[in-house]
């Protein structure tokens, strides 16, 4: 799939590198599979053994943690949001996390699983977006969330 004008738009990582500031070890998208701008992003992050997490979470029982994958899903809706904006990290602006509202966990992610994010701009009320958000693995739930996320200038965060 082929970027086409901001609908299903196709990202790899080295593009999704150019709009969001995080890099690794923090850079939880690997790909953007479809995009409709103001609208959705459908994004992609492979849980492998050797990420440094599972040192120390949990040895000999590693499971991704939950916090973890709401920031994929913080980081799947901060893309969908530079994109919508035409904007990205370098042009001094910043998604930043303002709450995280009803999120839930139902099964533990592990080594090996493919973990799909899903989000869906709800609101935009000034610079405040509300995304109603979603990760499965296997097409099975694993996490639902809502976020909200103040688009900032970065030169304003202090």
């Amino acid at each position: 799939m082929t970027e086409n004008n901001g609908t299903d738009g196709a990202l790899t990582v080295t593009e999704i590198m150019n709009i969001l500031p995080h890099r690794y070890p923090f850079l939880l998208v690997d790909r953007v599979l479809e995009l409709v701008e103001g609208e959705r992003i459908l994004a992609m992050k492979n849980i492998t053994g050797n990420e440094d997490v599972f040192n120390g979470h949990f040895p000999g029982a590693p499971i991704f943690p939950g916090v973890m994958i709401i920031e994929a899903l913080a980081q799947a809706s901060g893309i969908l949001g530079f994109k919508t904006t035409n904007t990205t990290a370098d042009d001094g602006k910043l998604y930043l996390f303002a709450g995280v509202d009803k999120a839930r966990f139902k099964k533990p992610v592990t080594p090996g699983d493919q973990l799909m994010l899903e989000s869906q701009v709800v609101a935009v009320k000034r610079n405040i977006w509300r995304f109603q958000t979603r990760a499965t693995v296997n097409d099975k739930l694993v996490c639902e969330a809502t976020l909200l996320c103040a688009y900032q200038d970065r030169d304003k965060v202090k």
